[in-house]
């Protein structure tokens, strides 16, 4: 457990603990993703003693899209949208709290504050940051899948927007597609600014 302070002012942001990325079983397992559920729980738990908004975050990719290899892209298929694979894993503690899609219409979505068209590479802002100002948050905590990708780029996207951030390294597994990527993002994100445990 860590000694992460909590309060109204902040959200919990639980980005993509899913069974395609949670489960052993899963398309694009990260090694060490099912070992995080506890302490992500752990986390939502004190947040919601704390008055805490949470918000989770999925992938709901359709069957085809040029986010995956098969069509075009760099990833095995993941999270289609319907399938036991997008589903949040089970253990994970579910609390009231928004829901964001990520890739519903084909996007690759690797932040939870916006998506970003394979092809042409434009932007479009998804309802995080609407959520957010709409309860007043200053400050954010990133946890969950993966550390390197979308837990990256979620929290480079909330400094952006002007929330301090907190990433929860023992709350995130990398990918590591190239070894050593996991501990790179950190780097990164300390570089940016944004405080690691």
């Amino acid at each position: 457990m860590t000694e992460t302070r909590y309060d109204e002012r902040t959200a919990l942001l639980v980005v993509d603990v899913q069974n395609d990325f949670a489960d052993p079983e899963g398309n694009l397992y990260v090694n060490g993703g099912d070992a995080i559920v506890p302490v992500i729980n752990d986390e939502v738990a004190a947040a919601r003693d704390a008055g805490a908004l949470v918000v989770y975050t999925r992938d709901a990719h359709p069957e085809q899209t040029p986010h995956f290899a098969k069509d075009g892209g760099t990833w095995p298929v993941h999270c289609v949208a319907g399938t036991w694979g997008a589903e949040l894993h089970p253990d994970l503690r579910r609390v009231d709290g928004p829901v964001i899609e990520k890739g519903t219409g084909g996007e690759d979505g690797y932040s939870a504050f916006s998506v970003r068209d394979p092809n042409s590479g434009e932007e479009s802002a998804t309802a995080l940051d609407d959520i957010l100002r709409e309860h007043d948050i200053e400050r954010v905590v990133v946890v969950g899948l993966a550390q390197d990708v979308c837990v990256q780029d979620t929290a480079f996207d909330a400094t952006r927007h002007g929330y301090e951030t907190l990433v929860l390294s023992e709350a995130t597994r990398p990918v590591d597609l190239t070894p050593g990527d996991g501990a790179r993002a950190l780097q990164h994100l300390r570089d940016a600014g944004v405080t690691v445990t």
